[in-house]
């Protein structure tokens, strides 16, 4: 592990987490002092390759940007890891809750009793041709008593439990994991992206209170309603900011990378009349000064703010009404529908939660990252969110009832033979 200083607290865990998106492909690793404390040791990020709305598309090019991304991560923490925790969002992502209860008859409720409703609620579990990925008891119940956190040593006539499950495409998450894998990483296990973000994102309260959480992605928006300290509901938009960015490019007739440099130097949700006036340019510095011409653009190939600005309000009209519709039909409404959070890379978006809040007519913030020791400036950002909830999860490791153990991983020096190893196993595999 990297030199620490000679009074830092001593490392007892180390996580390694990466998170697949369309956009990015981002790594860290975290590790969890003796007092409870995560410290992140190193990070790192790449373009996203072979990946198009959660699914693996190109699995040589998804292979190779995820050990790019996880071998920056290594570098800057002076420590490689054996297996990680992957994240994933899209893939035909689907939540449910399932109850199962069994009977007490009056007398007090015993470890045992509480690991025969666990396994009965297995059986209870109908993953309809699909991947279980999680399947959590979410909160117990006892008689009249509801929202039960621990109920051994209470009295219950009926014990009842909350199967929290999480179902994915199965050739989808077997892609995800073959790419990880082929990176010759061990896969620790799949977190569905709205369970790790709302661990990064979300207090215990609000979780309890009620409160929707949107992660504005580059080419999916997941949707997801916690009550009562759980999830209970998923619904998954198949678009997202990279739609934004393709509609600049090509209402202005430039190329992608031009129209993602003007959504996020100059863009935003809200407009204002200064924006007719105010002339951006279309080239950045270095652009090569031969590219396309913007349509409507003067001599100088600059454009009025107004445009760009009309363009991107255009496409969140769009979505904004689609997420309406998702927590219209998931009943996030009335008194339970108040608290709405933004997060994801196009949470970065300047002017989106007071645009969000007046198309959907409740408060809306947007979720960074929690205040994490050593966490990089660049990474303290809406759109790491995911990254920094896979290492909290991770080191949580809450209960699945389908498996049990410890699933913490161990940690080496990435230098020496450690490295030689890495890459004679990647000569033998690719040559």
């Amino acid at each position: 592990m990297a030199s620490q200083p000679r009074n830092s607290p001593r490392i007892a865990r180390v996580f390694g987490a990466v998170n697949i998106g369309s956009f990015r492909i981002s790594a860290m690793i975290a590790g969890l002092t003796e007092s409870g404390e995560m410290v992140v040791l190193g990070s790192g990020h790449r373009a996203s390759e072979g990946i198009r709305r959660g699914y693996v598309t190109d699995m040589a090019a998804a292979t190779y940007a995820v050990r790019d991304a996880l071998e920056r991560a290594e570098k800057h923490a002076g420590t490689s890891v054996a297996s990680v925790w992957i994240g994933c969002t899209g893939a035909g992502l689907a939540s449910q809750i399932t109850p199962v209860d069994i009977d007490i008859g009056g007398r007090r409720i015993e470890e045992e009793d509480i690991e025969h409703l666990l396994v009965s609620a297995r059986s209870s579990i109908e993953p309809d041709g699909r991947m279980v990925l999680h399947a959590q008891p979410a909160c117990y119940f006892l008689d009249g008593a509801e929202g039960i956190a621990n109920p051994k040593g209470l009295h219950a006539e009926r014990l009842r439990v909350d199967i929290h499950v999480m179902l994915a495409e199965g050739a989808a998450m077997r892609n995800l994991t073959e790419a990880v894998q082929n990176a010759h990483l061990e896969v620790e296990g799949i977190v569905a992206s709205p369970l790790a973000t709302g661990y990064a994102c979300l207090t215990a309260e609000e979780r309890d209170l009620g409160v929707a959480m949107v992660e504005f992605g580059a080419q999916v928006t997941n949707v997801s309603v916690y009550m009562a300290g759980m999830l209970v509901g998923l619904t998954t938009i198949p678009c997202g900011s990279a739609d934004i960015t393709d509609s600049i490019a090509s209402a202005l007739g430039i190329r992608r990378f031009q129209a993602e440099r003007l959504k996020c130097v100059y863009g935003s949700a809200i407009a204002s009349p200064a924006d007719h006036r105010e002339m951006i340019p279309v080239n950045g510095p270095g652009d090569d000064r031969a590219g396309p011409v913007a349509r409507g653009a003067d001599e100088n190939n600059r454009i009025p703010r107004a445009e760009l600005i009309g363009v991107i309000t255009g496409e969140l009209d769009r979505l904004v009404s689609d997420i309406g519709r998702a927590l219209e039909s998931m009943g996030y409404s009335g008194r339970h529908g108040r608290q709405v959070v933004f997060t994801g890379g196009g949470a970065e978006l300047a002017g989106l939660a007071d645009y969000a809040q007046s198309a959907l007519g409740r408060p809306v913030r947007i979720g960074r990252p929690p205040q994490m020791k050593a966490l990089p400036e660049a990474h303290a950002v809406p759109g790491f969110a995911t990254l920094a909830g896979l290492v909290l999860y991770a080191a949580e490791d809450p209960i699945d009832i389908r498996s049990v153990g410890s699933r913490f991983q161990t940690s080496h020096r990435a230098s020496g033979f450690a490295q030689v190893q890495r890459v004679w196993r990647a000569m033998r595999e690719y040559f």
